[in-house]
């Protein structure tokens, strides 16, 4: 019992020396074996949700990680609140990458929010298309899109309606009760004023003749949409023949199979794009500037117009599957909106829409 006593104190011993004076691991074996990821680097990224997000979460960012070793953390928002969120953390940033709505662009810009973003720091500027940059120098356009009026192709057919070929034919008694317009506060709803005022000989200095046309449009609408996750399903549904969103939107709805099909009025629609910007004083500056770039290469422009979105970059086309619902003609009419103007604007005319439009919901249905 004794010498079995000693023994087991021996092999006690020699493991203890073993744990103390561990054998040298080769370089990289220690990290290959704790799990640590290349690197170890994160981003963050903070965005609108639905396609968008999918795109990023699903597509762009694994590709991205596979590549570089790089995790990119998205937080899903809208783009006013995202902005807000960049605002109060200005003192301590915690999103590397904010994405904005063209005006939202601007304010960020104004605010001191965001870097300087152009071909010397982002070499895959020099290839992006001049309509769909924002605000020069403030951040890289990657989602391209369209705001145009839209409309159920079976159900004008059905009842032997003409297409819709100018902003006013929004306002029409032909549609009552089945349109989905969003409100003043979302983009969508800020365009439609814009387009109804261009209808109407009026300018972003003279939105007085949008406004004017827009409570004849409220009085054929029931109500206004918040956002698309509340406008997408009143088009999915059949409660609504009649709409104003972004091109995308249309796109994954007709890839939905809802007969949906985008028209685009004589006036024209505005071209234009989710920017990524660069959050001043970013905790990881360098490598957010690289993924920005990453956005904006042909490879990434082609996964995300796979997605509905139109190529913001020369040498990528809109997939074949999206041209019958939002392909864009030569022969369409596009513009870029003075979004300088716009964010001047916004507040003044959101709140004559708040007053004068909105009380006007319903009050031709009867």
């Amino acid at each position: 019992m004794k010498k079995l006593i000693s023994l087991l104190s021996i092999l006690l011993l020699l493991s203890l020396s073993a744990c103390g004076n561990p054998t040298p691991k080769k370089a990289g074996e220690t990290a290959k074996a704790s799990g640590t990821e290349k690197g170890g680097k994160t981003i963050t990224i903070a965005g609108n949700g639905g396609v968008i997000e999918k795109a990023i979460r699903d597509v762009i960012a694994p590709k991205y990680k596979k590549e570089t070793g790089i995790t990119v953390n998205y937080l899903p928002g809208l783009s006013g609140e995202i902005l807000s969120k960049v605002e109060l953390q200005k003192s301590a940033p915690q999103i590397d990458i904010a994405f904005f709505v063209p005006v939202d662009v601007q304010r960020a810009m104004e605010k001191g929010l965001t870097e300087t973003i152009n071909d010397s720091n982002v070499p895959n500027m020099k290839n992006v298309k001049p309509n769909f940059v924002s605000v020069e120098g403030a951040a890289a356009p990657v989602f391209g899109l369209v705001i145009s009026p839209a409309y159920n192709t079976e159900s004008f057919k059905k009842n032997n309606l003409k297409p819709i070929q100018s902003w006013n034919d929004l306002a029409s008694a032909d549609y009552k009760g089945k349109t989905a317009f969003a409100d003043i506060s979302n983009d969508w709803g800020f365009n439609t004023l814009y387009g109804l005022a261009l209808a109407n000989n009026g300018s972003v200095d003279n939105m007085e003749p949008g406004l004017e046309k827009a409570k004849e449009l409220a009085g054929y609408s029931s109500t206004f949409y918040k956002n698309s996750t509340q406008m997408m399903p009143a088009i999915q549904q059949g409660a609504a023949d009649v709409t104003v969103m972004g091109s995308y939107a249309v796109g994954e709805l007709a890839l939905s199979g809802i007969p949906i099909k985008l028209a685009v009025p004589k006036e024209g629609v505005p071209l234009q794009a989710f920017s990524a910007a660069l959050v001043k004083n970013s905790p990881h500056n360098e490598d957010a500037i690289n993924f920005i770039n990453y956005l904006i290469s042909e490879d990434s422009q082609a996964l995300i117009a796979d997605k509905g979105f139109y190529p913001v970059v020369e040498g990528v086309e809109l997939p074949e599957k999206y041209e019958e619902s939002i392909g864009l003609k030569d022969t369409d009419k596009t513009f870029k909106p003075d979004f300088a103007k716009f964010a001047e604007v916004r507040a003044e005319w959101s709140d004559r829409w708040a007053k004068e439009v909105t009380p006007k919901l319903s009050t031709l249905l009867k």
